[in-house]
């Protein structure tokens, strides 16, 4: 059985609120490697968005997490029946 791998967890991660809606994101990459960063954002009902493609640094995954935010608002994390990906 494959242990699963521990990661490091971007000081950007946590959670976020806006428009009275709090979400989970968690911007991670394995631990002790300098890996590209993944994304993913976690609704209040573990509805989860995952972003298909790495981000070369946690902050590029922040801004863009902002800019999705800005251009779509909070509400595109919430109630997706499949898993979201961007």
């Amino acid at each position: 059985m494959a242990k699963n791998p521990k990661l490091e967890h971007s000081e950007f991660s946590g959670e976020f609120e806006d428009d009275g809606i709090t979400v989970l994101v968690d911007i991670f990459r394995p631990a002790g490697t300098q890996n590209d960063w993944k994304m993913e954002v976690i609704s209040q009902d573990e509805d989860v968005t995952t972003w298909d493609e790495p981000f070369a640094t946690d902050q590029d995954a922040w801004e863009e997490f902002l800019a999705t935010v800005e251009r779509d608002g909070i509400h595109t994390f919430l109630g997706a029946d499949e898993p979201s990906v961007h």
